[in-house]
């Protein structure tokens, strides 16, 4: 078990610092006027400092290598 989540941090690691960052798009109502109705489109970036992609690369080295005695 140790060394599949080992293994899942590892790869959230190198995800996290390679692409820094999450992003998302969301529907925004801009005018609402009974049945007519003007929506746009809004993208939002959800950023993953460098740190916690490193912290999670090493945690999960961390568990590979104390999974394995």
């Amino acid at each position: 078990m140790a060394k599949i989540a080992g293994l899942v941090l590892i790869a959230l690691g190198v995800l996290g610092l390679v692409w820094g960052g999450i992003s998302y798009t969301t529907k925004e109502t801009v005018v609402d006027l009974g049945p007519i109705q003007a929506t746009r489109d809004k993208t939002r970036t959800l950023p993953v400092p460098p740190i916690a992609g490193a912290l999670a690369l090493a945690g999960g080295v961390v568990l590979l290598l104390t999974g394995r005695k």
